[in-house]
């Protein structure tokens, strides 16, 4: 569903990617872990259209995106939520997923009055990920957990193939984190995802495969078990052998 070929990224004298290759099939949970500045954030950028390589291409499903733009992207089946709160603060949680729905239904109409389907469609994505009884609170008025909530709402309002969390446990307490957690853990097992998180815990029990990016490159991929019991990733990231 997601390969890169030979992926780089420079910027200026800083390389941030130095050849990337990786292959994450159809409905896998691929986990992508590293230590700070090892090019996690510039390949999900890449990813998602938002930075275009220096070199090396990236495909979706098959077909060459490399330079596709955001939107061309989304189109296709991409959906991405961010490390950062990316919601309309003023309007209800309902209203946030109201517009997201109507954005994937296709092109741009004013939001002045969502349909009755939109707000049908809002509510059961509401109820999937747990705030159903949050519908009318606006967005500002959110737990932190609560908006990483109505942030995957809005991600699966796209309909997506893909889905790239970015951070999703960042900043909560280990309720919130065990709440986000089965929530992935629930979704549609014909979703590709992949994720981006430091709490090996998290990715323990998401992943079911591991790619280990350290300056750059990649330096381990494989099961949890066998990235749990790699020496070289051991040394440079998780410090010591996760049990």
């Amino acid at each position: 569903m997601i390969e890169t070929r030979d992926l780089r990224r420079a910027f200026g004298g800083i390389v941030a990617l130095a050849g990337v290759s990786l292959k994450v099939a159809d409905g896998e949970r691929r986990a992508i872990i590293g230590p700070n500045g090892a090019g996690k954030t510039t390949l999900f950028n890449i990813l998602t259209g938002e930075l275009e390589p220096t070199g090396g291409t990236v495909w979706l499903g098959g077909e060459d995106v490399t330079r596709k733009r955001p939107h061309e992207l989304a189109l296709r089946g991409l959906a991405r939520m961010y490390q950062r709160n990316e919601l309309f603060e003023p309007l209800s949680a309902r209203e946030n997923v109201a517009l997201a729905v109507g954005a994937a239904a296709g092109p741009y109409r004013p939001f002045t009055s969502p349909s009755a389907a939109d707000l049908a469609a809002s509510d059961a994505l509401l109820e999937r990920v747990g705030l159903a009884e949050r519908a009318t609170a606006v967005a500002r008025s959110l737990s932190h957990g609560e908006r990483r909530q109505l942030e995957l709402a809005l991600a699966l309002a796209q309909r997506p193939r893909v889905l790239l969390l970015d951070e999703p446990t960042a900043g909560m307490s280990p309720a919130e984190t065990e709440r986000i957690v089965r929530l992935i853990a629930a979704l549609d097992a014909a979703l590709t995802i992949v994720v981006v998180e430091h709490d090996m815990d998290v990715v323990f029990r998401i992943a079911q495969r591991i790619t280990v990016l350290h300056e750059g490159r990649i330096i381990a991929e494989g099961s949890p078990d066998e990235v749990r019991a790699d020496t070289q990733v051991n040394e440079v990231y998780l410090g010591k052998v996760v049990t």
